[in-house]
């Protein structure tokens, strides 16, 4: 069901009439439950008055039903309203596998936006009409704030972590894009636009082009150029863990505990490789903090990502047996 809010912003998402009707629905029962107890009041006030100087009120009892019922009735409708309003939290934050991403780096006061295919933007964002979109975000210096009104989407961007929504558009056309969350002196300044291109529209934008490759080739560069390939060897021989095929799975850290391998893993073991070291390697990693950017690590993250579907020599992430130890020691 789509309720449109006549004082709203323009509904150009899937899921910006779901956000509308559960808005809608708490203005109608703020309204309505304000103005029953407002008449209340005014009844009570007026049945119960003081009518006499020297009048001493009756003392009133109790009434289990009475309580019963103004303790049911909330708590349903309570009930109703975090289910519908999770239910809708669960799937804008959710987004589907076959989502296209883009990734995004805030700072004051520009959003930055890397494709897939390797273009860049600043303050405007190009998306295809009716295809589903996941934005991964992060941010070089404070907190901002993702907000796009016609798509009903607000996200914090937080320094040092990823954060992701998706949405997917309706219509063709140009929207708003802001900073929520106050960031600076420029902070309103640091707006945007997003495009909504028809599929036919957008491809041809995508051929416009990038100079410098795709995303996750930027990343194959920047791999070799920080000598990682050393350490993460795909023939297993390395002193690190094989990459290929290792995002999204499970992997045993030293400690017994397992992790899924994401960007928000990857990043930290990029910059603090220590925190969660896999099973059967050593502590040898250094770190890359303050050597790789943020959009650099986003390039790094991508090249690992696109090398998951490659066949692993042998099984992602596992340590190479050595002497019955399971531990390789660092060569020297």
């Amino acid at each position: 069901m789509q309720v449109s809010v006549p004082f709203s912003p323009e509904q150009a998402s899937t899921q910006a009439g779901r956000v509308d009707s559960l808005f809608a629905f708490l203005c109608v029962l703020t309204i309505l439950i304000g103005g029953l107890i407002t008449l209340v009041l005014i009844y009570f006030a007026v049945k119960y008055r003081r009518r006499k100087d020297d009048e001493i009120p009756r003392p009133i009892e109790g009434s289990m039903k009475l309580e019963t019922v103004w303790m049911v009735i909330p708590f349903i409708i309570s009930m109703g309203i975090f289910v519908w309003g999770a239910s809708i939290y669960y799937t804008m934050y959710r987004a589907p596998k076959e989502a296209l991403e883009i990734y995004v780096v805030a700072k004051q006061w520009m959003w930055k936006f890397q494709h897939l295919d390797g273009q860049r933007e600043i303050n405007e964002l190009h998306v295809p009409v009716g295809r589903k979109v996941k934005v991964t975000m992060t941010t070089e210096d404070v907190i901002h704030s993702f907000f796009v009104p016609a798509f009903r989407i607000k996200l914090d961007v937080v320094p040092g972590k990823y954060s992701t929504i998706w949405f997917e558009a309706t219509k063709p056309g140009r929207y708003h894009l802001f900073c929520a969350e106050y960031c600076g002196t420029s902070h309103s300044g640091m707006i945007g636009w997003v495009n909504v291109m028809e599929a036919s529209e957008y491809q041809a934008w995508l051929a416009g082009g990038a100079v410098d490759g795709s995303l996750a080739s930027t990343g194959e560069k920047m791999f070799q150029q920080l000598a990682c390939i050393t350490c993460h060897r795909s023939d297993a021989q390395g002193r690190g863990p094989v990459l290929e095929g290792l995002f999204g799975k499970q992997v045993q850290l030293q400690d017994g505990a397992k992790v899924t391998v994401d960007e928000a893993y990857i990043r930290e073991s990029i910059l603090n490789p220590r925190a969660k070291v896999v099973a059967g390697f050593q502590t040898i990693m250094p770190t890359f903090q303050g050597q790789v950017s943020e959009e650099q690590l986003l390039q790094l993250i991508a090249y690992i990502k696109s090398i998951g579907s490659k066949p692993p020599g042998r099984e992602a992430g596992a340590a190479q047996p050595l002497g019955g130890s399971g531990v390789k020691p660092p060569q020297q």
